[in-house]
């Protein structure tokens, strides 16, 4: 029932900016409600709305401060302390400002890069030199001087495969010489990707850093992205026994064989599967695999042969990987999606890939020209003199009885005063292993430095309503449409579900808005062919009953007469054709190639309906009947005072 919240935000919600000065319209309570948004909220409902008389102004002016005094209420009691209340408005407000926490032109420039090299693929090989993010700049430069003198070795006589075999520090290089195989957007560190798509085949790039170390890659091949597929398989796994011997190595691959010819002679791929797949995961689905792409299975062999596969269904001979025999059956390929299919994927990629930290980069960096900040340095410098070493192994903690550490080490936008112990907790947060910034205090420099753009971007987050009006309108309507989903649910929905003696004392009242027509209890028979509807009117007279009718008339599995038997409104379906006054067996009319008749076993008179008969409707007009007294309730509750002569002035405008 929350979705009810959207429906009245719908109601109030706006984006057109009134070019008028703001005045206030009316007070509640001596609190000021403005021209700007009444006449926001009008023209932007003026679109929406079919019923002329809601574009009255006067009786809008009704609705708004219905909707304004239900507002509230809703604050008088409180619910806008509650924490349900809270953790909806701050998960809606997250939401919301992620579109404003982000350089479009930056996220979009990101998302299309990505997706033109999603459209491709590159196969590479790489030469590892480990070192770590925050080594000292010595070991640094060792680290850049050994990956200068392998690429040196690679593009000589030793060649690319023989030094990243031997000298790669990159375990599997030694089994792969550095092969990676294919791969595509997304698939590596972006540092990574970028090198791979920038450097052309056969040629080896110039070293580049990771979060891991230093590397060295040669592109070996590229290639249209072949999408992903759904498939299944059928396998047979190796024996892994130490001294497993020949004899079962041949029994396993000639049970693969002998599936393959079952399938071949016309019996079900999927049973099979069930049957003989030692890949109990999937054999249990017959098989089938969770759809995959290049790169994403750890066999290359699997990999070739389920993408050779060109039609829905094709099966594959029988062939051998590193983890055993296969029969693969293609189920349905899927290419790669256009950008705006892809674009909203794309997007939670970029956020939670390397790529954000350009994102982040670029709102710190515009957060820091906007506002001016104002930075203690003396209180700086107290910080790093309280800052010892035991850092490094991550056992220092802000000392006990600090003094002349209460004040602000930081003023942003000449407002904002961040508390100097705010930082001393960053610090304690911020220490980890392996940290090689040394003296200590440049490590606090290079941690200030982090932990100010944090607290740039989060003033620039908690002021979106001060620095976009129209961030500020939604929020403010979706703060009142909750509050007053909240409050109408505590005093109007519930109470009308609930409030037996109120709704059955107010269905007394109106029992006359809730009349059954004039109904008719019938047997209604139709038939295409006019003779055998002529004959089932015969039948009807003679007093035949409408089973013994369906039997002569339904005969060699063929339906000649439908039957539908019920009580109904006399404006039913085909019922008013028949002008019916009386109980009985009716003429014969035809419409749209087919016949009818009809026998009437009962008329009843127009009749007020049981409560149950109408209940969903009640229980809505009773919601109605009690919002509109709680209404005027509330008008008695607030002390109301409407401007008149700003309202007139409002109206001569609007109705320009």
């Amino acid at each position: 029932m929350r979705n009810i919240a959207f429906i009245l935000i719908c109601f109030y919600s706006s984006f057109f900016l009134s070019a008028q000065e703001k005045e206030t319209l009316f007070t509640i309570d001596d609190q000021p409600f403005y021209t700007d948004e009444f006449v926001r909220v009008y023209n932007k409902n003026l679109d929406l709305v079919k019923d002329d008389s809601q574009k009255d102004l006067d009786k809008y002016l009704e609705l708004f401060l219905g909707y304004k005094l239900k507002v509230q209420k809703a604050n008088k009691l409180g619910l806008q302390n509650e924490a349900k209340y809270q953790n909806e408005l701050n998960s809606y407000r997250t939401q919301l400002a992620k579109n404003y926490l982000n350089d479009s032109k930056v996220t979009n420039s990101l998302i299309e890069e990505a997706y033109e090299r999603t459209k491709n693929e590159v196969r590479a090989s790489h030469i590892l030199v480990l070192v770590d993010e925050s080594a000292s700049p010595a070991d640094t430069l060792k680290a850049y001087n050994n990956i200068m003198n392998l690429k040196a070795r690679a593009e000589g006589s030793e060649g690319f495969d023989a030094v990243a075999a031997k000298y790669s520090e990159d375990p599997s290089a030694k089994d792969n010489k550095g092969d990676l195989g294919y791969f595509s957007a997304f698939k590596m560190v972006y540092p990574f990707e970028n090198a791979a798509y920038k450097t052309p085949v056969g040629t080896i790039s110039n070293p580049f850093r990771t979060r891991f170390g230093y590397h060295i890659i040669k592109v070996t091949d590229k290639r249209e992205n072949r999408g992903e597929i759904t498939a299944a398989h059928i396998m047979i796994l190796k024996p892994n026994n130490k001294e497993t011997t020949a004899e079962l190595e041949l029994k396993a691959k000639q049970t693969i064989q002998d599936i393959y010819k079952k399938i071949q002679q016309g019996e079900s791929f999927e049973t099979l599967a069930k049957q003989f797949s030692e890949d109990k995961s999937s054999a249990v689905n017959g098989g089938v695999l969770q759809r995959f792409g290049v790169g994403q299975l750890t066999s290359i062999e699997f990999e070739n042969v389920a993408f050779s596969l060109k039609d829905k269904n094709q099966i594959s001979e029988p062939f051998e990987s590193k983890f055993g025999w296969h029969i693969v059956k293609l189920i349905d390929k899927h290419p790669v999606q256009s950008l705006d299919e892809m674009r909203y994927e794309l997007e939670n990629k970029v956020r939670r890939d390397e790529r954000s930290l350009i994102i982040t980069n670029t709102l710190a960096k515009k957060a820091r020209s906007k506002y001016p900040v104002t930075i203690g340095n003396k209180t700086l410098l107290k910080v790093k003199s309280i800052v010892t070493n035991d850092y490094y192994n991550q056992s220092w903690n802000v000392p006990e009885n600090l003094n002349g550490f209460d004040g602000d080490i930081v003023v942003i936008n000449n407002v904002e005063k961040v508390k100097t112990k705010d930082f001393l907790n960053y610090l304690v947060t911020q220490q980890k292993g392996n940290v090689k910034t040394r003296p200590i205090s440049n490590l606090v420099d290079e941690l200030f430095e982090k932990w100010l753009d944090e607290k740039l971007i989060e003033y620039y987050d908690n002021n979106l309503e001060n620095e976009f009006p129209e961030f500020k309108y939604v929020m403010d309507e979706y703060r009142d449409g909750l509050l007053l989903f909240d409050l109408m649910e505590k005093e109007i929905w519930i109470k009308a579900k609930t409030d037996t003696i109120g709704l059955n004392n107010f269905y007394e009242n109106h029992k006359n808005d809730y009349l059954w027509k004039r109904r008719l209890d019938v047997d209604l028979l139709s038939s295409t062919d006019s003779k055998i509807i002529k004959k089932a009117q015969s039948y009807l007279k003679s007093g035949k009953s409408l089973e013994y009718i369906k039997e002569k008339l339904n005969k060699d599995d063929k339906i000649n007469v439908m039957v539908k038997s019920g009580l109904f409104e006399e404006d039913y379906d085909i019922l008013p054709e028949f002008k019916i006054d009386s109980k009985g067996v009716t003429a014969i009319i035809s419409k749209e190639n087919y016949f009818f008749t009809a026998l009437v076993k009962e008329v009843k008179p127009s009749e007020p309906k049981t409560i149950a008969e109408c209940k969903g409707k009640l229980i809505n007009d009773y919601q109605q009947y009690l919002e509109n007294n709680w209404v005027n309730e509330l008008k008695k509750e607030f002390t109301i005072q409407v401007n008149q002569a700003v309202f007139n002035k409002i109206k001569k405008q609007l109705n320009k």
